[in-house]
């Protein structure tokens, strides 16, 4: 009797025991970029936050591969294969030149972009803001269309300026349509345009010479990653040459550069994982809607000014979402 009844509890128990469950699969997703890690850096980290409110935590749930150009943009195209081939689920793309260099690189697998300086729609990235259509999507950052903004402001904080440096380096796909808008605004404020051309960081100093030797008043540096990496590098050199510097990325300020206006890149990366996770969980990047920034920067560095001589006006400093004394 003992024995019937002890089979008979073993046979429920055994009906009550739970299934296997299946192991969550850990998504692998690869980001391109322009430049190195430590550059970067800032960014990598916006993109962690965004995905940690999502619920994913890389090493845990979601594993990153990196890769970047390290200075050499034409290595790009062979970075974006080796992600494909380690059959990453998407490409998080950082930088203008990694965004073409990815979308080049296949049809099929989902593209991210983490804040896109170029024009998406000019570059033939998508086929329009509402409806990207193909495989890529992410954050536009409106840089040729705010690079009249940034102008004014840096005409209305120093008024006698009438010649000004314009960095450009060639190979970006963002200038074109940026330096369209420049040279359109430009003359209405009485300013004249000079472009300095940097392909690489050694090319640097060489252009603030020439802006210097030209009587060039001011600086207009445009994010471009070759800058936004080296923010240090770009401050120190305005500093030396005595030319106030405005561009779109807050680091160079706080570096030590005079003026910034710009989105908020960390917040754009930020709301980049949002792509990222729709689409982990099915979505087609072609209906993502590109999104454009909601937060700006306007960072003003007094300490700069004051070196420069530059006397920063009322109207100015009460438009700044960040002053540095």
């Amino acid at each position: 009797m003992r024995f019937i009844l002890a089979l008979v509890a073993s046979i429920l128990l055994s009906g009550c025991e739970r299934p296997e469950q299946p192991t969550p699969k850990v998504a692998r997703i690869g980001f391109l970029a322009v430049g190195s890690r430590e550059g970067r850096a800032f960014l990598i980290e916006g993109l962690l936050h965004g995905l940690h409110e999502h619920g994913y935590i890389e090493g845990r749930n979601i594993v990153i591969d990196y890769r970047f150009s390290e200075g050499h943009d034409e290595r790009l195209p062979e970075l974006a294969a080796e992600l494909i081939a380690a059959k990453v689920d998407l490409i998080v793309a950082s930088g203008s030149p990694a965004s073409v260099a990815a979308s080049r690189a296949t049809r099929t697998v989902p593209i991210v972009m983490g804040s896109l300086a170029a024009d998406p729609i000019e570059t033939g990235l998508i086929a329009s803001l509402a409806r990207p259509g193909g495989n890529v999507t992410g954050m536009t950052e409106m840089a040729a269309a705010l690079g009249a903004k940034r102008l004014e402001l840096l005409k209305e904080t120093i008024p006698r300026i009438s010649r000004v440096g314009v960095l450009w380096n060639p190979p970006n796909p963002a200038y074109g349509p940026m330096l369209k808008v420049l040279d359109a605004t430009a003359p209405t404020m009485g300013m004249e345009l000079q472009r300095l051309e940097v392909r690489v960081p050694q090319d640097f100093e060489r252009a603030f010479q020439i802006a210097t030797r030209q009587r060039a008043r001011a600086l207009f540096v445009p994010g471009d990653p070759l800058v936004t990496n080296r923010p240090e590098m770009v401050a120190d050199l305005a500093l030396k040459y005595r030319l106030p510097a405005m561009t779109d990325f807050r680091e160079l300020p706080r570096a030590g550069g005079l003026l910034s206006y710009g989105p908020d890149l960390v917040d754009s990366y930020r709301r980049a994982a949002t792509h990222v996770d729709k689409i982990l969980k099915g979505a087609k990047p072609g209906d993502l809607p590109m999104e454009q920034p909601t937060k700006f920067d306007f960072v003003i560095n007094l300490k700069t000014a004051r070196v420069l001589g530059v006397s920063i006006p009322p109207s100015i400093l009460t438009q700044a979402t960040e002053v540095i004394q």
